[in-house]
């Protein structure tokens, strides 16, 4: 029925004692509407005033979206009248595009029915949804543009009446006022919101409080900012897709990292080119192509991108049957996407100077000990070596042979300690000697006693695969077995790549030694070279 064909007999714009008698009500709306600076409290006042006004039993404020690409639909639903169960039975949130709410979308004016079941232009209820006869419907328009729809069904003794159609029209009209500054107080608090969000990512990034694992810093702070179910970093492949390899949720994040976009991904392009992806429902997007889709519903990917070097993918999903992300949130979450990608591109830069300041520490450190106490410890050992030739009696000779023994242990622990200030702390090792110095860190955590590691001769050069895997077979199972005994306060490690075995062939041996069970124990593996 058109909008201006009065309802129940009664002529268009009449008025009388029911009329005059609801204008305090009005009043009493239209103020409670503008009372809550909070968007949604207000929405849900609008709905709540609208109701009781014209005494309907169902009431519902409809926003509409009007930027979705396949047309204006509708994205949130403030309903009265209805319990959780009915919601429930219904299911799904209309989407606006058929039957008289569609009409209403397409077309932003008045419209009043006297009966939904006799008009063509309705589509009928949804399975679960209760009856509904007599109907109204006004846009609401903030700043001369739909913000949404007001609809209003069953009011009780009879259908709407015109002078119901003016009193909405008025709520409606203030209403608009009222969400306009709703919304612009929303958006000022969402503003802010991520603008701090984003500076705590920037400060805990490169002030190193929280920077272990910058890319969880910016996931977490993200899913947080856009109330999302999870906050996803995706990095390139080598095969030219993505894979998750940070994620943040409240589920079990191990389900996620490790999912790949595969190359040739419509999404996957955008992204690569800088652009940002947004989705109304990740389960359904035939763009969508990984197999964790089903679990989300909209969803934000932004590029990580600064300088125009794509440092990876920050993905925002929402769960499945939750709200869209709004134009604002979008624009918010490209800026915050922004900002942390410099911030990850400062604090790697800054990581980068406090590891090589780390080097040229220990290089440092490392020449110091070459140069003074090597030499000192060498030149100390010769001069030990020329008095055991001067000496006569055999106590002293076997003292001073004792004590040059010392040395050169030292010696080797000493180089083996330079050698280990010379390996990248965080690199895993390629050479032997750095393989081998590893495996005993390693277990000193399980047996509590920290292995004195010597090499003997050019162990890296010398020791080729497959005995440079054999060696580090036997060194574990001699770690082992040295966790095992009891009474373990000193263990030594040697490898010797100038031994000679029993047959006379060049050959690398290992001596693990520990001082456990009393009287020690040596185990040896020796192969020829």
């Amino acid at each position: 029925m058109a909008a201006d064909s009065g309802g129940a007999g009664q002529p268009a714009g009449a008025t009388g004692d029911a009329a005059v008698d609801r204008e305090p009500l009005l009043l009493e709306a239209v103020v409670g509407v503008g009372a809550d600076l909070e968007l949604r409290a207000t929405l849900q006042h609008l709905v709540d005033a609208a109701t009781r006004l014209t005494d309907a039993r169902y009431g519902a404020l409809g926003v509409v979206d009007p930027d979705r690409s396949e047309g204006p639909r509708l994205t949130e639903l403030f309903t009265v009248g209805m319990d959780e169960a009915t919601r429930a039975r219904i299911g799904r949130l209309p989407c606006g595009d058929k039957g008289l709410l569609g009409v209403l979308i397409r077309d932003p004016r008045p419209l009043r029915v006297d009966d939904l079941t006799a008009d063509p232009r309705s589509c009928g209820m949804p399975q679960g949804h209760p009856p509904m006869h007599s109907f109204i419907g006004v846009p609401v328009l903030v700043r001369d543009e739909v913000f949404g729809n007001l609809y209003l069904t069953e009011k009780r003794g009879g259908p709407f009446t015109a002078e119901d159609e003016r009193l909405i029209r008025i709520l409606a009209a203030q209403a608009g006022i009222a969400i306009g500054n709703a919304l612009l107080f929303e958006n000022a608090r969402q503003r802010e919101r991520w603008i701090e969000g984003a500076a705590a990512v920037t400060t805990a990034l490169l002030s190193g409080a929280r920077s272990d694992d910058p890319l969880m810093v910016v996931a977490e702070q993200a899913r947080l900012l856009a109330d999302a179910a999870a906050g996803v970093i995706l990095q390139p492949t080598e095969e030219g897709g993505m894979e998750i390899v940070t994620a943040s949720t409240h589920g079990d994040p191990a389900a996620l990292v490790g999912t790949t976009i595969t190359p040739g991904s419509p999404v996957l392009e955008q992204l690569l080119g800088g652009e940002p992806v947004f989705v109304e429902d990740s389960a359904t997007d035939p763009r969508m192509t990984t197999p964790v889709r089903g679990r989300f519903g909209p969803s934000m990917l932004l590029p990580l991108q600064s300088g125009g070097r794509l440092i990876g993918t920050l993905a925002l999903p929402r769960s499945r049957g939750a709200r869209g992300y709004t134009p604002v949130e979008r624009q918010l979450a490209t800026q915050f996407a922004s900002q942390a990608a410099l911030a990850l591109v400062l604090a790697d830069a800054r990581r980068g100077r406090e590891r090589l300041a780390v080097f040229e520490d220990r290089d440092r450190i490392a020449r110091d000990l070459h140069d003074l106490v090597v030499q000192r410890l060498f030149a100390t050992g010769m001069m030990l070596e020329s008095t055991q030739r001067r000496a006569g009696a055999p106590e002293v000779d076997t003292a001073i042979g004792r004590a040059v023994d010392e040395l050169e242990s030292t010696i080797q622990e000493v180089r083996t300690a330079i050698f280990a200030l010379q390996q990248p702390p965080a690199d895993a090792p390629t050479s032997l000697r750095g393989k081998v110095l590893k495996e005993a860190a390693g277990a000193a955590a399980l047996l509590g006693v920290t292995p004195s590691t010597q090499f003997k001769g050019a162990v890296d050069s010398r020791v080729q695969e497959p005995v440079a895997s054999q060696l580090l077979a036997a060194l574990r199972h001699a770690l082992a077995a040295t966790a095992r005994r009891s009474g373990v306060s000193a263990i030594r490690v040697t490898v010797d790549a100038e031994a000679q075995l029993p047959d006379g062939r060049p050959g690398l041996r290992l001596t693990v030694y520990d001082d456990g069970g009393g009287e020690g124990t040596t185990a040896t593996s020796q192969w020829p070279l």
